[in-house]
């Protein structure tokens, strides 16, 4: 074998390593978008308002858990979500008003891992079935598809309203009032909004 079939045999990559780097870029793919997910949350839930009578304010971090669902699907939306609590309980500044740690309001925080799992399946419904369809059909397809994302905003509040209640030690109807009744309108909106999100092939996984 000459030099020149030597160094060409050389460069010349063998299966195992082709699928040695295709699974090290897709792993690196997997990352960015999960480490992406993170950071839309984190910056979309910046937009707040603050209530004077509940440590729970107003903000977008549910539109922004939703969107990445439906965007990202259920797996890394869920990976995206932990990662944001996990940064929360490390002190980084990722809560709204660039706040961190375990406060009154971290409950919520977690209902959004439920919320981003449902989410990720309400995205497919009537995926792919849209073309040549009547629009009957893409009306009750949209209609299911809000009606999960209700499903996803009401889910916040489980475990949202039972960290309330631990923190504050409130009475249960002060606890309504401070965790549920000033977002129900904000969430059913936020509900329809994200359902008419553009859903794209990435959610699927």
């Amino acid at each position: 074998m000459t030099t020149n079939q030597r160094s060409s045999h050389s460069l010349t990559a063998t299966p195992d390593q082709v699928r040695s780097h295709g699974r090290v870029r897709a792993a690196l793919v997997e990352v960015g978008l999960v480490m992406a997910g993170t950071a839309a949350i984190a910056l979309i839930g910046q937009v707040r308002l603050p209530l004077p009578f509940t440590p729970v304010p107003v903000t977008l971090g549910t539109l922004a858990v939703m969107g990445v669902g439906g965007l990202l699907g259920a797996r890394r939306g869920l990976a995206s979500v932990a990662l944001f609590a996990l940064a929360a309980c490390l002190g980084a500044p990722v809560l709204a008003g660039w706040g961190s740690g375990v406060s009154a309001s971290f409950g919520y925080v977690l209902g959004y891992a439920l919320a981003v799992v449902v989410a990720g399946r309400a995205a497919s419904v009537g995926l792919g079935e849209e073309q040549g369809v009547g629009s009957s059909y893409r009306a009750g397809a949209l209609s299911r598809r809000i009606a999960l994302l209700l499903v996803a905003s009401a889910l916040v509040y489980v475990p949202g309203v039972a960290w309330l209640k631990v923190s504050t030690g409130a009475a249960w109807g002060t606890v309504v009032s401070m965790g549920v009744a000033p977002f129900v309108l904000g969430d059913v909106l936020k509900s329809v909004v994200a359902g008419l999100l553009p859903r794209l092939p990435l959610r699927r996984c």
